[in-house]
């Protein structure tokens, strides 16, 4: 059996999520207009299909493209942001809280948020890839507004949930900004 130091798996998967974020940041330039304003995030938080549907329209050929390569490359990211913000919360968790029960059990809630986040993700995705396809049906553009919303406040609450119990950390021990990643076994 291979066994990965963690903190060798946290940077892969900090890694990931930097490369990943790029790419698509890459993409989504092209998808911005006077009808887009904010890119792909418009495009998953457009609740009516009449809006999806102009959000397509305002695109040429080459920003459709673009739309469809970052929802796809979006699946990758879900893997890296949600196993490595999964995986800080439970280092952090460990650390902390392993003998305070109800605190130790408030980090777990964290990590199954961000598991039905990456969850939720997904449905978004495929609702947004079914609208590419031209499949102008509310309910797709309802799936998508609905999971990107759940998602962001999901992934929202646990990064803040996360820099809480790490400023703690770092007070409570003194310790360099990075050092509870490579200290972990």
């Amino acid at each position: 059996m291979i066994k990965i130091k963690t903190s060798y798996l946290l940077i892969f998967l900090f890694s990931g999520v930097l490369i990943v974020m790029l790419a698509i940041k890459n993409f989504d330039k092209s998808l911005k207009n006077e009808i887009c304003q904010n890119g792909i995030v418009s495009f998953e938080l457009a609740k009516d299909v009449n809006i999806s549907k102009s959000i397509i329209n305002s695109w040429d050929s080459t920003a459709k493209i673009n739309a469809g390569l970052s929802l796809g490359i979006d699946f990758l990211f879900i893997f890296f942001y949600t196993g490595f913000i999964g995986l800080a919360i439970y280092i952090l968790n460990e650390k902390l809280w392993k003998h305070k029960k109800f605190i130790y059990a408030t980090g777990k809630v964290f990590i199954v948020f961000i598991i039905i986040a990456g969850v939720l993700d997904i449905a978004e995705n495929i609702a947004l890839i079914q609208l590419l396809y031209h499949h102008f049906e509310q309910y797709w553009s309802s799936t998508a507004f609905y999971a990107a919303t759940v998602k962001f406040i999901l992934v929202g609450l646990s990064i803040l949930y996360f820099i809480l119990n790490y400023l703690y950390f770092k007070v409570k021990n003194k310790n360099l900004i990075l050092s509870f990643f490579f200290r972990y076994k």
